[in-house]
């Protein structure tokens, strides 16, 4: 018979509220003896029930990489209380990796292949690790502190992470990611394994170098088709005229289609432009090498403006579907998500007991997990978090009552200005980074 989980005084004091997803929220903790701060993942437990192994899985990656690696966001503890779930990771100041980029003075060919080759060794590591993370993006990439230095980047969010054997037998199978970053191979459902994050570096590699991604088009259907076909383009020149040839059979390699070819981020990090001892760049007439934040600062500008306009596109689609629309349950499921974030916001820790588990002998457990984890066969694509939550299983937010029905007129008007809107902005997206074309 198991021995009972023993409580302990909690050793943490919570703070303001950081962020906040689709079931759990992430508040700003302090460790009471050290004084030292962290990030708090803080999951209501009558969120997780049908949801465990999402936790499980997400304490099992993460068990196995934490503190093996500078680059990557270690699991510092998680404990419970009566009501909720703590995951406690390091706290992150410096920022998302593209917003310093843009606040620099100068940024260089030298600077993105620094910042590559350091991502990549950190996804070697989990690699390695027998982990594939999935979910590779420019937002999940994080600077420890200000000010930036490229050895402080950190890989984060391994909410759809998995462990991933060597076998060729035991390929995942399920559609996650986010799109944009999404290898062929997840789209056709063959089976998908440790060669996806490679494809992803190409992709956060083109994003690094030019300031919008390679399969950028006016639908996600168009994407998903250009990103089946490797269909990209080194495109606006005046863009990539500034960018090494090397630079360029860089994203190219990685953005190999067929996954069985496709190198390993071992044979990545031997690539020239992340080996040579004299940084390759396309030089001004003084030899210097090119600025590339100028341009890159402009895409970016022009993404964050579409997104803008899809942000509020979705914010206003969530309001085309009244409440009463929702079954009974639906509505009582979205009340009840409502209230037990809340409950977990205002839960308070001082002076009560946790059950503690960091420090417990989980070889056992980890056995257990290995065997446990499971594939899901449902789609569950990770969009935007400003938009779903975090996650695997984001789903929209709850809809406010008093909007439109799914199958009004009024709803098919605003579903109609919403498709003009967005495909407006996204041609003036691509205008903006590629030309028009």
């Amino acid at each position: 018979m198991p021995a009972q989980p023993t409580t302990v005084p909690c050793q943490y004091r919570t703070g303001r509220t950081l962020g906040s997803g689709t079931y759990a929220i992430v508040k700003e903790a302090i460790h009471i003896k050290t004084g030292q701060y962290y990030a708090c993942k803080v999951i209501n437990k009558k969120l997780m029930e049908g949801r465990e192994h999402m936790v499980r899985n997400e304490i099992a990656v993460l068990k196995r990489i934490s503190s093996g690696h500078q680059n990557i966001v270690t699991l510092h503890d998680y404990f419970e209380t009566s009501h909720n779930l703590y995951l406690c990771f390091d706290l992150c100041t410096g920022g998302e990796l593209f917003d310093s980029i843009c606040a620099r003075g100068q940024y260089t060919e030298a600077d993105a292949a620094d910042l590559v080759r350091t991502i990549f060794r950190a996804v070697k590591y989990i690699h390695d690790c027998g982990i594939v993370h999935r979910d590779l993006k420019p937002e999940n990439l994080l600077f420890r502190s200000k000010p930036e230095q490229t050895s402080e980047i950190m890989l984060a969010d391994f909410g759809l992470s998995r462990v991933m054997p060597d076998s060729k037998l035991s390929m995942l199978t399920e559609v996650c990611g986010t799109p944009g970053y999404m290898a062929p191979e997840i789209f056709q459902k063959t089976g998908h394994g440790k060669p996806v994050d490679v494809w992803a570096m190409g992709v956060i590699t083109y994003f690094l170098l030019a300031g919008y991604t390679p399969f950028d088009r006016d639908t996600q259907k168009q994407e998903m088709e250009a990103i089946i076909a490797g269909d990209y383009r080194f495109e606006p020149e005046e863009y990539w005229s500034n960018v090494s040839s090397t630079a360029r059979d860089f994203v190219a390699t990685c953005l190999t289609v067929d996954p069985e070819t496709r190198p390993t981020a071992a044979e990545m990090l031997e690539h020239p432009w992340l080996t040579a001892e004299i940084p390759h760049f396309v030089g001004t007439e003084d030899g210097q090498p090119r600025d590339l934040l100028p341009h890159v600062r402009k895409a970016f500008d022009a993404r964050k403006t579409f997104r803008k306009a899809v942000f509020s596109m979705m914010a206003m689609k969530r309001m085309s579907t009244l409440a009463h629309h929702l079954s009974p349950e639906q509505q009582q499921l979205n009340d009840d998500v409502f209230k037990y974030k809340q409950e977990s916001e205002k839960e308070v820790l001082e002076n009560i007991d946790v059950i503690h588990h960091h420090n417990a002998d989980l070889e056992e457990g980890k056995k257990e997990e290995k065997e446990k984890l499971k594939v899901e066969d449902d789609i569950s694509i990770q969009n935007d978090p400003a938009l779903a939550g975090s996650g695997p299983s984001s789903e929209p937010p709850a809809t406010p009552a008093g909007a439109p029905s799914e199958g009004s007129k009024d709803s098919k008007e605003v579903t109609e200005k919403l498709a003009a809107v967005s495909l407006a902005a996204k041609k003036v997206f691509n205008r903006l980074t590629r030309g028009g074309k």
